[in-house]
């Protein structure tokens, strides 16, 4: 099992501490975050439109893949830490955390919307980010064993 050299332990600590802080007030900001970027968004949505753009990709799946990768740190600094070879509990933890946002949205933000779809593309994030880091430590040197 590959895992983080002692030395960078606290830079991924840190790291995975200051994300999860800025995940918190995205996730339980009263209010969504993208409701002031909104018309802007629309409007650029409607120029890639007209420039050829397909007409399914719209605010929606603009923000699905925005779950996506906003969850991908989290999937990643969580299988740095705990190690490659649980990358896929760094993905269940991700998409824990993803159903408890969720749901503390739904009980205790009435103007923001919970939902199944936010889930899915939280842990498909996590997964992509798991999966990365699961790559990214295996594709380093072994230590040559002393003997």
């Amino acid at each position: 099992m590959h895992s983080l050299r002692p030395a960078h332990r606290p830079v991924a600590l840190t790291l995975l501490a200051i994300y999860l802080l800025l995940a918190a007030l995205v996730a339980f900001w009263p209010t969504p975050v993208d409701s002031g970027a909104a018309p802007f968004l629309n409007a650029v949505i409607a120029k890639l439109h007209n420039h050829g753009v397909p007409a399914w990709l719209g605010y929606d799946q603009l923000e699905f893949a925005a779950n996506i990768l906003f969850f991908i740190p989290l999937g990643y600094l969580l299988t740095l830490l705990l190690g490659r070879d649980r990358w896929w509990f760094s993905t269940l933890l991700a998409a824990g955390a993803s159903v408890c946002i969720e749901v503390g949205q739904q009980e205790f933000l009435a103007a923001r919307f919970s939902s199944i779809a936010d889930v899915v593309a939280n842990t498909l994030g996590a997964l992509v980010g798991a999966l990365v880091a699961h790559w990214f430590t295996g594709r380093r040197p072994r230590q040559a064993a002393t003997k």
